[in-house]
């Protein structure tokens, strides 16, 4: 299998160059806390759908869901469809509570909710998963570089690591959310050239579907039996639903409706592009039948199918994926550690100006420990196992009061503290019992923490200061938000971000034509050079649009 060449690895510095300069230029617009961590509430709904997306789809899914697709075939987009669910209950039931709540962390809301100490609880615990958690995806992405470039897997831990610690640190949220975009740019034009190269290697679309076993159906081995889909989408539903950088992007726009766009729009891509993502793993079954690691699909095709160049932007692509995951992660857990744990705990008087320096040091932290856990993710059974144990062990009982609490009333502090005890308890008895079946375990483990929490709330709390804060919480997740608690439109700021924007759509075009040229006579790299055309294209219209806007600003101030 061959590697990538010096053109490539051009490509790929300059698209790290790009993110990095892309979050560092935003640093200049982070004046607080509620800037770094929720953009100001100002994060426009289709960035922050895009974001949404994007935070979730990591080199895990070009590496373990790409190795299932090899392997059993359809099935994988099957189980990947799981998170289409959690943005449809999102937009219909969660967008507008987290929204509503007024909230800078996640964790902040459960100290109302509940008590001090559950927000104690909750924050270290929820810290200490985001930790395992980012540790699997760093560890796809090192795989896959590894693969590509043969640079170690310590050195591609590292070097990514790097990079998105540096643009996170400077441009917070705003940096996510932007490079967010540029990055979804990057990986739908870099797949989308592969997919027809794709199909033409497996001799056409009918050629390929005559030749596809027949066990390649959407329901496929132990993964497509009922009960496993039933219990993995239920999973995902529970997990994403508690995910932290999930109720991050609802609290992080302007109000109740755009958080109901944002997630109906997350939920067509998240239908949308697996399939798109995930067909040339399905068919690389056919073009090299003899893969010794499945989860290494992907890039394989990858190596065979693209020129020198063009291989570079689909491993700037990768990094896209994963990057946009783990600078999400690292800002909002570090908003966890800055408000929920340093302020609280350590200095509750803490001034703005010190809050956003211990930011930006805990994004740094959660850097340095996150790439040193990646070394290890390998002995967990490789990166779909690790995600598997991960989440049933930690997510589902941390997540499930999470996301109850902010939908019934009656379940009390203590039952929030029994079901994370118990779920974890429980989770560590049923993954060391051999007998017990994944799915079996997990659905008994949901089953008996939602009993839990449940449970405590059967008999009333005789705290009557408690009861009046619940109240007041809820009173206020059901009321809609007032004109005047929506935030301000800033048109300067909003007017930087769109010629920031239009810059990187440019830059982008620029470095999809660039790399064309050597393989200008493929189809490959003809590809290339009309996505990089689109993209310039698309630049200039963005850039005359907001000219356009800015015009009509400066007129309607001078009538004013």
């Amino acid at each position: 299998m061959k590697n990538l060449q010096n053109l490539d690895y051009l490509a790929v510095v300059i698209y790290m160059l790009l993110m990095a300069g892309i979050g560092l230029f935003l640093g200049k617009f982070v004046k607080n806390v509620s800037d770094y961590f929720k953009g100001g509430n100002a994060i426009p709904w289709v960035s922050g759908a895009i974001s949404n997306f994007m935070t979730k789809f990591s080199t895990f899914i070009f590496v373990a869901y790409a190795g299932i697709a090899y392997t059993d075939g359809m099935i994988a987009v099957t189980l990947i469809w799981s998170t289409v669910v959690p943005a449809l209950v999102g937009a219909f039931v969660f967008a507008k509570r987290w929204r509503r709540a007024g909230i800078i962390t996640p964790m902040e809301y459960l100290e109302t909710r509940f008590s001090p100490l559950v927000r104690q609880i909750f924050s270290w615990s929820g810290v200490a998963f985001k930790i395992l958690d980012n540790m699997v995806r760093l560890y796809a992405l090192a795989l896959f570089v590894n693969a590509a470039t043969g640079i170690s897997l310590e050195a591609s831990i590292l070097t990514c690591g790097i990079i998105v610690a540096l643009y996170t640190i400077a441009g917070g949220l705003w940096a996510v959310v932007i490079t967010d975009v540029v990055q979804f740019v990057i990986l739908i034009v870099a797949t989308l050239i592969l997919l027809p190269l794709t199909i033409e290697a497996g001799g056409g679309l009918s050629q390929i579907f005559s030749k596809m076993p027949t066990h390649f159906n959407w329901f496929n081995g132990s993964k497509g039996m009922p009960v496993y889909i039933i219990v993995y989408y239920l999973m995902i539903l529970i997990k994403y639903s508690g995910n932290w950088t999930f109720i991050q992007r609802f609290y992080s726009v302007k109000d109740e409706k755009a958080g109901k766009k944002q997630a109906l729009l997350s939920a067509a891509f998240f239908f949308i592009f697996p399939f798109i993502f995930l067909f040339p793993s399905i068919v690389a079954r056919q073009i090299i039948p003899d893969l010794q690691n499945p989860e290494m699909a992907y890039v394989s095709i990858c190596l065979k199918l693209l020129p020198q160049g063009i291989m570079g932007l689909m491993v700037a692509a990768m990094f896209a994926a994963t990057m946009s995951v783990l600078s999400g992660e690292y800002n909002v857990t570090a908003g966890v550690l800055t408000k929920d744990i340093y302020q609280r705990v350590f200095k509750p008087n803490a001034t703005d100006q010190q809050l956003l320096w211990v930011g930006r040091s805990m994004t740094l932290f959660l850097g340095v420990l996150i790439t040193m856990g990646a070394l290890f993710v390998g002995g967990f059974g490789g990166a779909f196992e690790a995600n598997k144990l991960f989440t049933g062990l930690f997510a589902l009982p941390m997540t499930i009061p999470l996301i109850l609490g902010v939908l019934l009333k009656r379940p009390s502090p203590v039952g929030a503290i029994a079901t994370v005890v118990v779920g974890i308890i429980t989770g560590l008895i049923l993954n060391s019992t051999s007998s017990i079946s994944w799915e079996l375990g997990t659905l008994i483990e949901i089953m008996v923490c939602v009993t839990v929490f449940l449970a405590s709330g059967i008999k009333k709390s005789p705290d009557a200061g408690y009861l009046q804060r619940v109240k007041a919480f809820f009173m206020k997740i059901n009321t809609p938000l007032r004109e005047d608690q929506k935030p301000i439109e800033d048109w300067s700021f909003q007017r930087s971000m769109n010629r920031l924007y239009a810059i990187a759509l440019l830059v982008v075009g620029l470095l999809f034509m660039g790399m064309s040229v050597p393989s200008i006579s493929d189809k490959s790299g003809m590809s290339s050079f009309v996505a990089g055309i689109i993209c310039i294209v698309l630049a200039a219209i963005m850039w005359s649009l907001n000219q356009k806007k800015s015009q009509d600003k400066n007129i309607e101030n001078l009538n004013a």
